[in-house]
């Protein structure tokens, strides 16, 4: 199983990144689910032409009780993917880290994983946050790879920074690595050779690249991904580029461990 936690400054595209990927990921053939881990519970609106599955924080709140099914706290979106937002407290109120432990505990309970066998599972964690709740995705084996989305500009490779410095303080516990950078691009001066430098002095590869696009807008606009809406442009094959790199890695690593046994 290809398990991916997706991280990156506040409002930098993760979701963009990940609801694609997911559809990338589906039109491959693969079963696929994606968690949003934000308490705006906006992670998967795309995938699901515009609307969103009830969040499991908002259904503990509203039934007062826990959900009893994966289908009272999930969607179906474009190509099957199974759609689940974690969402958070009353604003406010609470800690929406706090609020992602406890829906990753219930998933645990309800035997998401070994209900549904996915082939590929993706978390799209809040803003830059690495600690608490919103670390959780990298802990305990909820997610093996680390995709950290930048562009350019000076505060998400900043963020981007943090996020890679805090995953690094995991590495001997066995938690998730870094796969790469995903640079989306927000036509800043000099933006792919910023970004360069910040991944050659953090030693990361930069795995995938996604031009900024009309296209994404236009589709997003309909509640779409640009995989969904425009299958054949330029963007959506980065994306699906993207998805067979990380098929391929995780086939080859899998290989490895089985040849070490």
């Amino acid at each position: 199983m290809l398990k991916i936690a997706v991280y990156g400054k506040g409002g930098i595209g993760k979701s963009t990144i990940t609801s694609n990927l997911a559809a990338a990921f589906a039109v491959l053939g693969k079963k696929v689910i994606q968690i949003g881990c934000d308490p705006k519970a906006d992670s998967t609106i795309n995938l699901l032409g515009g609307t969103t599955p009830i969040p499991v924080m908002n259904y503990m709140r509203e039934y007062d009780e826990d959900p009893q099914t994966i289908e009272d706290i999930s969607k179906v979106g474009f190509g099957g993917v199974l759609c689940i937002e974690t969402g958070g407290p009353t604003p406010g109120l609470g800690c929406a880290g706090r609020g992602i432990i406890a829906t990753f505990q219930l998933l645990e309970d309800l035997e998401l994983f070994e209900q549904q066998k996915p082939d590929v599972v993706l978390y799209d964690v809040l803003g830059d946050v690495v600690c608490g709740g919103f670390a959780a995705p990298i802990r305990e084996g909820y997610a093996s790879k680390v995709l950290i989305v930048t562009s350019g500009e000076k505060m998400a490779l900043y963020a981007a920074n943090n996020i890679n410095s805090a995953v690094k303080n995991f590495e001997d516990r066995s938690y998730a690595k870094v796969y790469g950078v995903v640079l989306n691009h927000r036509n800043v001066d000099r933006e792919y050779e910023k970004v360069r430098e910040f991944a050659d002095k953090a030693g990361l590869p930069i795995v995938g690249e996604i031009a900024r696009s009309e296209e994404i807008t236009r589709c997003e606009d309909k509640g779409m991904t640009v995989v969904e809406g425009a299958p054949d442009s330029e963007v959506s094959q980065a994306f699906l580029e993207l998805a067979k790199d990380l098929l391929a890695a995780e086939e080859c690593g899998t290989k490895e461990k089985e040849q070490e046994m």
